[in-house]
């Protein structure tokens, strides 16, 4: 193989991995009913930035990776691919997650710490 064929096939090897990060972090922003907007001033891009990522015509670059997983609650694994991770919930828990992420950050704590006491309650009265 030549070199700008070898070039060529790495070329669109990078594409198909750009497009299936992006498209990964369009569902997990779906998923959790993040506008792009949102998504686009926690990450201090336009929104115009996001939609290029998205698409996968844009390199996400690594500090933007890590901030994404962490507001989609997924490993950085999950969206580069290396990592496969189980999101086959019902559609009460995607109902709750889609209002969840509508709270302000205050409010997600104390629904955490909330959580934890019914998770607890629970164990005490089976156990």
């Amino acid at each position: 193989m030549t070199k700008n064929r070898a070039n060529r096939a790495d070329d669109k090897d990078d594409d198909e991995d750009r497009k299936a990060l992006g498209e990964r972090l369009r569902e997990a922003r779906e998923y959790l009913g993040f506008s792009q907007e949102e998504v686009a001033a926690f990450l201090g891009v336009s929104r115009s930035a996001l939609s290029l990522m998205e698409t996968g015509q844009r390199k996400v670059d690594a500090l933007e990776l890590k901030k994404l997983a962490g507001l989609y609650k997924r490993p950085v694994g999950y969206f580069t691919g290396d990592e496969a991770e189980d999101f086959s919930f019902g559609a009460d828990v995607k109902h709750l997650a889609r209002k969840v992420s509508q709270l302000s950050a205050d409010d997600r704590q104390e629904l955490g710490r909330f959580a934890d006491f019914l998770r607890t309650r629970k164990q005490k009265k089976e156990g």
